[in-house]
């Protein structure tokens, strides 16, 4: 099974290894999907620090990941086709914006899993903090 899951992955800290072998634990790839600059433009204040090339590298080097990609644009549908995705694994600030409904919705009527995890509460660098465990609840 792939394991699809998206993000900044900026500062990269141990809650993003906590949410990516947790992503291993579900399947047999973990395919993970890297904001560029302008997409992160779109839904946090501030543009990454690290790279976009420079944080692919270091999560391309985490044993627990098989794929790496970037995305240029909010549409998660045309990379869940392109990897194969089984199960989408989303995070609890998720929310439901038309962009994030399309590819839960796609996924929905293809049979396949979209699971929310629940943060740490200490293991967010958008929230400055990390640390490292992770609960999930599936959505579809």
């Amino acid at each position: 099974m792939v394991v699809y899951t998206v993000g900044t992955f900026d500062l990269l800290h141990v809650g993003h290894l906590a949410l990516l072998e947790y992503c291993a634990s579900l399947g047999d790839t973990v395919a993970v999907g890297v904001a560029s600059d302008e997409v992160v433009k779109l839904y946090k204040l501030n543009i990454p620090v690290i790279p976009l090339e420079q944080r692919m590298q270091m999560l391309q080097a985490l044993s627990c990941v098989d794929i790496v990609l970037p995305y240029h644009k909010l549409d998660y549908i045309s990379v869940c086709k392109e990897v194969k995705a089984d199960i989408f694994v989303i995070g609890e600030d998720w929310g439901k914006k038309p962009h994030n409904q399309g590819v839960e919705n796609y996924l929905k009527a293809q049979g396949k899993k979209v699971v929310q995890i629940q943060y740490n509460p200490q293991n967010s660098s958008t929230k400055g903090k990390s640390c490292g465990s992770i609960s999930s609840r599936c959505v579809s």
